[in-house]
């Protein structure tokens, strides 16, 4: 049997507002196993980004526990939550979030530099991920040169240079032309063939969703298989 890289066990989320309290997920329950492509659909304001926040420890969840790789990470310190997320997971958003000043090398290096590796292995790896992105030349681009596929594949490469167990995506395909997303899905599932890594996609790509392992709907407030 696979191991579970992420478990989400009875996830609530609960907002107040102007004396109001908004349910937005209510016992949500998701398993992630090594090597998997799981894709999450649902409507706009249903609480798919909100649900990839907790999931990745970015945002609390009212109840309920989320471990990644057989850690609570609710029951870690902010520091130690923050080292874990770097270590063992990768994201992907609908806007590459690259700094506009460094180049594609360097964008792709930081996760290993705030990791503490040292200078010129982070830059080999990042350099040895672009290649396997099909941008090896592109490394001394900045994200103003490079098209939207482009940038977007930096941002993979990115999520990827410290060989994470999951790979979070938030439409990673939503501000690319039909083309593009294409493109990126066969580079999604070259990368998960050839590392292992687990996926675990937001999207309202019908067509991406199809082509993962499992595909769930959120809707209010809960999963249900796809």
């Amino acid at each position: 049997m696979s191991k579970a890289v992420m478990q989400g066990r009875q996830i609530g989320k609960m907002y107040r507002d102007a004396g109001e309290e908004l349910q937005i997920l209510d016992g949500v329950e998701l398993v992630l196993n090594a090597g998997e492509q799981v894709a999450i659909m649902g409507s706009s304001g249903s609480g798919k980004s909100t649900l990839l926040n907790i999931l990745s420890g970015l945002d609390k969840p009212t109840d309920g526990t989320v471990e990644v790789v057989g850690q609570d990470l609710f029951a870690l310190s902010e520091a130690k939550r923050a080292a874990l997320r770097n270590a063992e997971l990768g994201f992907v958003y609908q806007f590459h979030h690259l700094l506009p000043e460094f180049s594609a090398l360097e964008n792709v290096a930081i996760p290993q530099l705030l990791g503490g590796r040292p200078v010129a292995e982070a830059r080999e790896r990042a350099a040895q991920l672009l290649g396997d992105v099909g941008l090896a030349g592109r490394l001394k681009h900045k994200p103003g040169q490079l098209s939207g596929g482009e940038r977007q594949r930096v941002a993979i490469a990115r999520a990827l240079i410290n060989q994470p167990s999951c790979v979070l995506m938030d439409e990673p395909t939503g501000n690319l032309d039909q083309h593009t997303a294409q493109e990126v899905q066969a580079l999604m599932h070259r990368l998960n063939e050839q590392f292992g890594i687990a996926f675990l996609v937001v999207t309202h790509d019908l067509e991406l969703a199809r082509q993962m392992d499992r595909l769930y709907v959120l809707e209010e407030g809960c999963l249900r298989q796809g």
